[in-house]
């Protein structure tokens, strides 16, 4: 995609959810900032963060690392209302105005309905959402407004449908999920795109496990290109999509973020040789049994077991094949430690609601129980 003058977008985003962190839990500001600085002075300008990340901590990281450091008019911000964090519609609307204050950013460029899942998106009508967005553009306080996806593409298109004046979508889409039925990711771009809706997209390293793919596909990669990451293989597989303007990075620290403005600074798209090789990485990825948990901590918020699910499911990927092995039940114990192990599930349903990639969680736990012992 091109820009009004015609020069190349700077398609990589600045995703907040997971920041650097000090050693008391609370997020590094010094190390933000200076990574904020990294991706200004390369040419980025888009960050996304939400009401819920990290309890709205991330939202107020943004204004210390970038809206008290740097001109306005040298960055642009998007955040979300989420419905599932508020008990009633006037809480709901409430979150913009307490992003507003937590962030300082005066107004946002870009504003979403946070995560519209099956379970859930009904509400966002229910309580008016849509409305109250448009109302908050038409005050200048949105220029651009949208809505972050994670269900079935039939209702995609129903809510296109219902609202096609939409600015722009945020879908999940990576070489991982492009034909997983339970993301549907080539699906949801084809729909997008014959919209004419563009498109920012979400989880391309697919939480950080296409960082660290399976052996045999790091092994693929780095004999394709010895120098390339197998982050940056996802990154520019993502941003190679013409319909796309935006591939957020939930980079964690500065070597994250230098790494990812090495290659997508002035990125290539991939050629057809390069396409090929990810072909072979999806066929790879579809042999291998994995939990495709994201680690995004949704199904942690309420859990009155106050169970590590993400950590667990780490665990258990990493160690699929020998399970109950020593490994396994160490790594299990230290993911557990001081928490609620898989065998304290009662079954609730909680997670599963909250899960954005419809992942069976419960039946899961059940048998991550191998490696308590």
């Amino acid at each position: 995609m091109k820009d009004h003058k015609g020069n190349d977008i700077f398609k990589l985003g600045f995703g907040l959810m997971r920041l650097p962190k000090l050693a008391d839990g609370s997020i590094d500001i010094e190390q933000t900032s200076k990574m904020a600085d990294m991706f200004l002075e390369a040419g980025g300008t888009y960050f996304d963060t939400a009401f819920v990340y990290d309890g709205g901590a991330s939202e107020e990281a943004f204004r210390k690392a970038v809206v008290e450091r740097h001109p306005r008019e040298s960055f642009t911000i998007a955040t979300k209302l989420n419905v599932r964090a508020a008990k009633d519609e006037q809480s709901a609307k409430q979150e913009f105005f307490t992003s507003l204050e937590r962030t300082g950013a005066g107004y946002f460029d870009f504003y979403l309905l946070h995560a519209l899942m099956t379970r859930n998106y009904k509400l966002y009508e229910e309580y008016g959402i849509w409305d109250f967005v448009k109302e908050q553009r038409d005050k200048g306080l949105i220029k651009h407004w949208g809505f972050s996806f994670h269900a079935t593409p039939q209702i995609l298109e129903e809510l296109l449908d219902a609202h096609p004046d939409v600015d722009f979508i945020q879908i999940q889409l990576n070489y991982a999920d492009w034909d997983n039925p339970s993301v549907c990711s080539g699906e949801l771009y084809r729909i997008a795109t014959e919209r004419k809706v563009p498109l920012v997209i979400m989880e391309p390293v697919k939480g950080g496990g296409l960082a660290d793919p399976p052996e045999k596909v790091k092994k693929l990669f780095k004999e394709a290109d010895p120098n390339a990451s197998c982050a940056s293989w996802a990154l520019r597989y993502a941003a190679s999509f013409d319909n796309v303007f935006t591939v957020l990075s939930g980079m964690s620290n500065v070597e994250q973020m230098a790494d990812n403005l090495s290659f997508m600074k002035n990125m290539k798209p991939l050629d057809e040789k390069e396409q090929e090789i990810i072909a072979k990485a999806q066929k790879i990825i579809k042999e291998e049994v994995i939990i495709p948990c994201t680690a995004c901590h949704y199904c942690t918020d309420g859990c009155p077991m106050n169970i590590p699910i993400p950590e667990i499911f780490d665990v258990a990927n990493d160690n699929m094949l020998a399970w109950g092995a020593p490994p396994a039940k160490g790594g299990y114990a230290a993911a557990t430690k001081d928490k609620g192990k898989a065998s304290d599930c009662v079954s609730c349903g909680q997670c599963e609601a909250a899960c954005p990639q419809g992942i069976n969680i419960i039946s899961l736990l059940e048998q991550c129980r191998v490696m308590e012992g």
